[in-house]
């Protein structure tokens, strides 16, 4: 199979959106109640553009993750996808949850001026936590797949899902999961039983996608523009009519024409290799990890600054950046054991490109 750069690119967006949105809730007022450093000047305006995003971020990185499974099933049985799973996501899922979050907790416990406590757990890295539980669940059903690509279950479902109303399935999935959990508001994903479900369900998709080759990608290729047009119909509906409201078939819709809009668009305009691609797509992952500590480290840096809230925005975002690639290039990408604990290959530098893409997470 050819390396597909475009589901690269796609899992390097969706991490640099997910860094814009962290920045953007320190902005809002309620931050602070679900453990962000609040900025005292407000910018809500910032929130319209947040609230497009943040019914699809998550559930993206939950399709691109399952498509890695099958990528990586390419030259792996399943007693080595496991073994490489586990270095690649529960190391660093563990050591995320004892050294990186207590991190970002001393900052925030310090702008806050409250007592330091040592506090592990896994905030931000919940999402690591699932995708190795739905690989633990899914492993027998994807090894048996990929092996019989051929067989009655899988033509069944290549032939659901590359038609355009198979699109109907999967939004069938999505909504009976949410009229089953009943969650609110629906966009709260972060250590919920709804955000494990949607994840589960997304992460099973994700592969299937892959599975279904070339017809699938063809078909949303040709429908790219009205997934988009129906995100966006719905996304307006949402913001100037129902607000807080919305029945949840509306959000589920709108949510996966996002998705699928975004993967389409991918696949036609940005399957192609780069020197700059190959950086990030390795760096998106440990940048992942790392974030809040540099999140919070500008923040309590910028926040105290008496200057335009807008230029604080810039501010706090060009920290956050700067110190998480920093750390990156110069700690994480060149010691040995950071590179382990940090979920990278020891010797990435000799690794072909197929392998590359077998191993993405995130």
């Amino acid at each position: 199979m050819n390396r597909r750069h475009d589901i690269d690119w796609v899992r390097v967006i969706a991490i640099g959106l997910l860094l814009i949105y962290h920045i953007a809730i320190g902005f809002q007022s309620w931050g602070i109640m679900i453990g962000f450093i609040a900025n005292e000047k407000t910018w809500g305006s910032l929130w319209i553009p947040m609230s497009m995003l943040n019914i699809w971020r998550i559930p993206l990185l939950f399709f691109v993750s399952g498509m890695g499974v099958y990528f990586a099933l390419q030259n792996r049985n399943w007693q080595q996808l496991l073994g490489e799973r586990s270095a690649r996501i529960l190391l660093p899922f563990i050591f995320g949850f004892f050294v990186i979050v207590p991190l970002h907790h001393y900052v925030w416990q310090h702008h806050y001026k409250l007592t330091y406590t040592y506090t592990p757990g896994p905030d931000h890295l919940w999402f690591l936590g699932n995708i190795f539980s739905y690989v633990l669940i899914f492993t027998p059903l994807f090894y048996y797949m990929k092996k019989n690509e051929n067989g009655k279950v899988a033509q069944a479902i290549r032939k659901t899902i590359s038609h355009p109303l198979g699109v109907l399935v999967m939004i069938g999935a999505f909504v009976a999961e949410a009229l089953i959990i009943k969650p609110f508001p629906y966009e709260l994903y972060a250590l919920t039983w709804h955000g494990y479900f949607l994840g589960l369900i997304a992460f099973f998709f994700g592969f299937c996608f892959i599975l279904s080759g070339q017809a699938f990608w063809n078909m949303i290729v040709r429908w790219k523009w009205a997934f988009l047009s129906i995100a966006t119909v719905l996304l307006l509906v949402r913001l100037l009519y129902f607000q807080m409201n919305v029945p949840v078939y509306l959000l589920v819709t709108e949510s996966d024409c996002w998705i699928l809009s975004v993967l389409a668009f991918a696949y036609r305009y940005l399957n192609k290799p780069s020197q700059a691609l190959r950086y990030l797509s390795e760096a998106a992952y440990p940048i992942y990890i790392i974030h809040m500590i540099f999140l919070f480290l500008g923040s309590f840096l910028v926040f105290n600054l008496d200057i335009d809230v807008r230029i604080q925005f810039v501010l706090v975002s060009i920290f956050t950046f700067v110190g998480c690639f920093g750390f990156y290039e110069f700690v994480i990408r060149r010691i040995r054991l950071f590179r382990m604990l940090f979920g990278l290959k020891i010797n990435s530098a000799k690794r072909e490109d197929m392998a590359i893409q077998s191993n993405a997470i995130v």
